[in-house]
């Protein structure tokens, strides 16, 4: 834990003394209030997770653990649950799945449908999350809706894919739904499964879609 709060110090490195850096967004920025665990790879492979998760929470921090899905024995199994679960939903598919995630491991599919039937099962509010891409994954809202009204999470996070990054080098800026694309595939899926739209960011095109009637939110004091 102390080396995630040390790295935080280093990548803050430089800042406080550029003209332009908000004093306060700074000192905010080296008291953590909120850790994603997730973008370096999949997170489950990580044995001790439960136990990161646990020094996490112990010390006030909100944790959401953002995963592929395809080690839903490392789900059922965790020994602390994050403060919010993702799941990463970017097809409606088999077809589309192996075409678009390329899984490096057999059953991939069959392992994240098995990861969304556990959703009911956990505490912690949960969400599908899905990166659209134009011409790539935004068809099919039918199969979409199936796998959201089967597992019944918390949360739908409909979001447009974003050029920065390396992504940037397998895809061009053509790939980027508008936020009014997303916003009509959000309105779809709400059609089909219920689930309402609740908010939304259209700086970051993304559409937030829940049964809920208000987002329940984490560390806002």
């Amino acid at each position: 834990m102390q080396g995630i709060l040390k790295a935080q110090d280093r990548i803050l490195t430089g800042y406080k003394a550029h003209p332009k850096v908000n004093p306060q967004k700074y000192r905010e920025a080296q008291r953590p209030k909120h850790v994603a665990i997730s973008l370096a790879g999949e997170p489950t492979l990580y044995e001790p997770l439960g136990e990161l998760i646990r020094t996490m929470n112990g010390r006030g921090l909100t944790t959401f653990l953002v995963t592929n899905g395809t080690l839903p024995e490392k789900l059922v199994n965790l020994s602390e649950e994050p403060t919010q679960l993702y799941v990463s939903v970017c097809a409606p598919k088999e077809d589309t799945f192996n075409r678009i995630c390329r899984p490096q491991i057999g059953g991939a599919w069959e392992k994240l449908n098995e990861t969304l039937s556990m959703l009911p099962s956990f505490r912690c509010p949960t969400v599908i999350r899905s990166t659209l891409v134009r011409n790539l994954n935004m068809q099919d809202t039918d199969g979409y809706a199936k796998l959201v009204s089967e597992s019944e999470p918390t949360y739908v996070e409909v979001k447009a894919y974003m050029h920065v990054g390396y992504s940037g080098l397998r895809l061009g800026f053509d790939s980027m739904p508008s936020h009014r694309e997303i916003q009509e595939f959000a309105q779809q899926l709400s059609e089909k499964t219920g689930y309402r739209v609740l908010d939304e960011a259209p700086d970051s095109r993304v559409v937030l879609l829940s049964k809920r009637e208000k987002p329940i939110r984490f560390g806002s004091g």
